[in-house]
Order: structure tokens, then C-alpha cells, then sequence
């Protein structure tokens, strides 16, 4: 009756999500994977960059933006207020050329810049130089 009862709970607990990263060889585009039971979401920050953000900075922002681009598999693009965080190690390297699919999304890395898009078609281009949300 007890391992009856432990094996029901542990089938009522829910799945933990797989988290991956990878960056651009440059190491300059780090982002970071999240894949749930039913959705997934990337989030993709650009630590170095030239030129206006991708959008407007919204009103109360008072840390870094045009940096940091989040998305799941479905919807649009968002970009978040928040502080550039540049130390972060340990990322596998998506190499120049690869094109990645992973729960909603496939990103492509190139030597002009990332590109991700998820299952509706949102998505954003990162280089130093351009940032784009579609």
C-alpha cells in the first residue's frame, strides 16, 4: 500500500523542464532554452550592441534594454528591462551555419547574426550591429 501511494504521487508530480543554453561564436548572443510539458520558451540576450533597440524604451524602464528578448512557441516578442548579465560561462556554441530546432523554435546562426522565429511566425534578428523583432 505504501509504494502504491509513493508511485501515485510521484505520476501526480509534474514534469521538471529541460533548460539548455548555447551562444554565437562571438560570444556575444547567449540564450537560453526552457521546454515544458506543453510549451517552451527562448530567451536570448545580445551583450554588446550598436544602434537603437529594437524598440522603444517603455516608460518606468530604468535598467538596460534592447538587450534581452524573450519568446515562446507561440506569440509575439517581448524584450525585457533588465540588466545585462555578461559574466555567464558554460553555453554550448551554435556555430556559424547551424540551424537549430528545438520545441517551438528554430534559430539559425550566421555570421551576419541570429535568427529565431517560434510556431507562429514572431521571432527577432540579433547582430551587434541590428535588432529586429517580426
Amino acid at each position: 500500500m505504501r509504494i502504491a501511494l509513493l508511485l501515485a504521487l510521484g505520476c501526480a508530480t509534474p514534469a521538471a523542464a529541460d533548460v539548455w543554453t548555447f551562444e554565437t561564436p562571438s560570444e556575444n548572443i547567449q540564450c537560453v532554452v526552457g521546454m515544458g510539458h506543453d510549451s517552451s520558451d527562448l530567451e536570448c540576450t545580445i551583450i554588446e550592441r550598436h544602434g537603437p533597440p529594437a524598440a522603444a524604451r517603455p516608460a518606468g524602464c530604468t535598467s538596460d534594454w534592447g538587450h534581452t528578448f524573450l519568446m515562446y512557441d507561440r506569440g509575439p516578442v517581448r524584450m525585457s528591462c533588465a540588466p545585462v548579465n555578461a559574466g555567464r560561462g558554460g553555453f554550448d556554441r551554435a556555430d556559424y551555419g547551424v540551424t537549430g530546432e528545438f520545441g517551438g523554435f528554430t534559430c539559425h546562426s550566421s555570421r551576419e547574426g541570429l535568427e529565431c522565429r517560434n510556431l507562429d511566425g514572431h521571432g527577432f534578428f540579433l547582430s551587434r550591429a541590428r535588432q529586429t523583432v517580426f
